[in-house]
């Protein structure tokens, strides 16, 4: 299954705009979801699939792994969809939560940090100018070397688009604590890159 590209023609930019636009749709999904309608869940499937693996590929940094990661948080998801009675409107915040702490523990079974490709952010996005490619990646680098939660935020934040409510909600903390992890992980990514390494 490919994973990589769902919307096409705006390879580009995250589908949380999408999902912002539709959030009246995914409710209505998700009540029916949770009443056992599995094609309602389908629906959520395709919609949120990219967003999620997206989101796990720069965590994992290894396709297949991601892939793997990502079929397990639809499963958990599909068997704990119960739990969103009432709660429809957290349901995006409510999956990252699930593919997050899916990547802890896959992580941790694993014992290390697989090598970054260079041809992760390809996969992702679509073909850019060399120079903006190269960009992409130095800051990609830069990224990895970021302490976890610094790393986490700065995805949530700059690549899916979340704001920082939904970033507190699946990271479990405030809004203060989100914005000082912000503001740290900001200012190491700008020292890594002018240190140029």
């Amino acid at each position: 299954m490919d994973f990589r590209s769902n919307n096409a023609g705006d390879e580009n930019k995250p589908d949380t705009a999408g999902q912002r636009r539709n959030q009246a749709e995914i409710i209505g999904l998700v009540k029916k979801a949770v009443d056992g309608d599995f094609e309602a869940f389908g629906k959520l499937y395709t919609i949120c699939i990219v967003p999620i693996y997206r989101y796990v590929l720069y965590q994992v940094k290894d396709k297949m792994t991601a892939e793997d990661i990502t079929e397990e948080v639809f499963l958990k998801a599909w068997r704990a969809i119960g739990s969103c009675r009432g709660k429809e409107a957290t349901f995006s915040s409510w999956l990252y939560r699930i593919a997050h702490n899916q990547v802890i523990d896959t992580l941790r079974r694993q014992q290390k940090q697989v090598p970054l490709e260079m041809t992760a952010l390809a996969d992702v996005q679509a073909p850019l100018d060399l120079d903006v490619k190269l960009e992409q990646q130095q800051l990609l680098k830069a990224i990895t070397r970021l302490p976890p939660n610094q790393k986490q935020v700065i995805i949530l934040k700059f690549i899916e688009g979340l704001n920082n409510d939904e970033i507190g909600q699946i990271m479990g903390k405030n809004q203060g604590a989100i914005r000082i992890l912000q503001m740290r992980a900001l200012a190491t990514l700008r020292f890594i890159m002018s240190q140029g390494r």
